[in-house]
């Protein structure tokens, strides 16, 4: 599924599939079949199996991205969209991040991921789609939102707000999270790609596609569930 592509309603003007850079981040549906890999035991959450993934997140969870720019951790509350909170954290448990790109990053606007690394989990992912999270947070800097093509069209891309884009807000776009330490190296995110990244072939190709054609994108390394007693960052980590 295109993420933040930009295949969105009228925000601000900006008219339903258009791809211009600033215009919010939006998912488009374009996975080809890909073969499966060898699936875990009956009833075991399955990657490949979307309906596996079902668990419910706690309330308050933290989420270490390992990237190519540095350490960045996001802080759920799930209360500020239950949907979304419980299908990153389904996500991260299950690997699912590993290797992914930041493939779309905009200055001043917000940096995008979620289409994964392995294009037969990109297949499987492409139609498990969310109903819509009620908007209770605004889309501020550091504040981390599912990307949407519509209503109740959320799967696995994601964005982080570099600047206050209140203006999505309107939108349906839901935070469900906020980076707590490191959005200084969100900020060193490559960005000269702009909306270049064509996110059907990512979905069709995942990372050996970004990896010729984009090579100076920075990507997820790993992506973990914090332990519950893991210290809280430092009162001047957040940036």
């Amino acid at each position: 599924m295109k993420i933040f592509s930009i295949t969105i309603m009228l925000a601000c003007g900006i008219a339903l599939g258009q791809t211009k850079s600033g215009a919010p981040p939006a998912a488009k549906s374009a996975a080809p079949a890909a073969k499966k890999a060898a699936a875990p035991a009956a009833g075991a959450p399955d990657l490949l199996k979307p309906n596996t993934l079902k668990a419910k997140a706690p309330e308050v969870y933290k989420v270490k991205f390992t990237t190519t720019k540095g350490d960045v951790i996001i802080q759920v509350n799930r209360v500020w969209a239950p949907l979304g909170a419980d299908r990153f954290y389904n996500l991260v448990k299950a690997g699912f991040f590993k290797d992914a790109a930041f493939f779309r990053t905009i200055s001043n606007f917000m940096t995008q991921f979620g289409l994964p690394a392995r294009p037969e989990v990109a297949a499987a992912w492409d139609n498990a789609k969310l109903l819509d999270d009620r908007v209770t947070q605004s889309n501020k800097r550091g504040m981390v939102t599912f990307a949407t093509a519509g209503r109740n069209t959320r799967t696995t891309q994601i964005f982080i707000n570099y600047g206050d884009n209140v203006r999505l807000d309107a939108d349906g776009f839901a935070p469900f999270g906020q980076v707590i330490e490191g959005m200084d190296v969100v900020d060193k995110f490559f960005a000269g790609y702009g909306d270049t990244p064509d996110q059907g072939r990512i979905t069709a190709f995942g990372k050996a596609y970004l990896d010729k054609t984009f090579p100076n994108l920075d990507r997820i390394i790993s992506a973990v569930v914090m332990p519950a007693d893991a210290p809280a960052p430092a009162a001047d980590a957040k940036k």
